[in-house]
């Protein structure tokens, strides 16, 4: 199964959900990749794998095949194709390219047999490498952020994904929302959740994430925050959101 984690906004956990939700199916013993495809190359680097000369953009530049970019990193069962910054230039390197939309889908086609689990983390963009993502996936998963604006921009990203369905990936479903950087001291995280609730009722996921200083100290450490400080709220969080992914996705395979 292939899944991107977006969001068009930055800050909201894209990448530690991740590394952390990729971590947590790995120790179960499910073979997981994650392909970073945002020129900041934060998810690489969280999993201390990174290497411009075997990354994504060298695949598309087709220096490296897809099987070569793979490189093991230190949590058994969790392979990593890194980003680098020149990724940024492929959207207007690949812009004349009629098969744009579908490139990466192309290469990642060859690897859906070798692993349970592909996670694709996305730039906080709804450009080229976003779209190719979502036209490559089986399903989205998208973290908002528990802040004034995010149910905006959450309902403008709904809009996308139905737009991908309608002319790229009409397979593409959502996953669902997981509500981060929670604070149950500040009331403006628990309107938000209650109108997200409201609004897309069991899309959102039922364990939220916590706004939590270890997630935040884990990547410098080159490390996910579940092996960094698997006792820490932020940890068990993602601990207990794994369970209710893998229930979600049984749940898309039985339908």
């Amino acid at each position: 199964m292939i899944i991107t984690v977006a969001n068009q906004k930055g800050g909201v956990g894209k990448t530690t959900t991740v590394v952390n939700l990729a971590t947590a199916l790995a120790s179960i013993d499910k073979k997981v990749l994650v392909i970073d495809m945002d020129p900041q190359y934060n998810s690489s680097m969280s999993i201390d794998v990174y290497d411009p000369k075997l990354s994504i953009y060298r695949v598309f530049s087709n220096e490296v095949k897809i099987n070569q970019a793979i490189q093991k990193s230190q949590i058994p069962n969790l392979d990593v194709i890194s980003a680098c910054e020149d990724l940024a230039a492929a959207e207007y390197e690949l812009a004349d390219d009629e098969n744009r939309n579908y490139l990466l889908k192309g290469y990642i086609n060859s690897l859906i047999n070798d692993y349970d689990y592909i996670f694709i983390d996305t730039p906080p963009t709804l450009g080229l490498l976003t779209i190719s993502s979502l036209a490559a996936s089986d399903e989205i998963l998208i973290p908002v952020q528990c802040e004034f604006f995010a149910l905006e921009g959450l309902s403008k990203l709904i809009k996308t994904i139905d737009a991908v369905k309608k002319n790229l990936n009409s397979n593409l479903k959502l996953n669902g929302i997981i509500l981060t950087m929670y604070d149950r001291r500040n009331s403006l995280s628990s309107l938000i959740e209650k109108e997200a609730r409201e609004y897309f009722e069991t899309n959102v996921y039922k364990f939220n994430v916590p706004r939590n200083v270890k997630l935040s100290e884990a990547p410098s450490h080159g490390l996910p925050a579940i092996i960094y400080d698997l006792k820490c709220s932020g940890s068990q969080a993602y601990i207990a959101l794994a369970k209710e992914f893998l229930e979600r996705s049984m749940d898309q395979i039985g339908k």
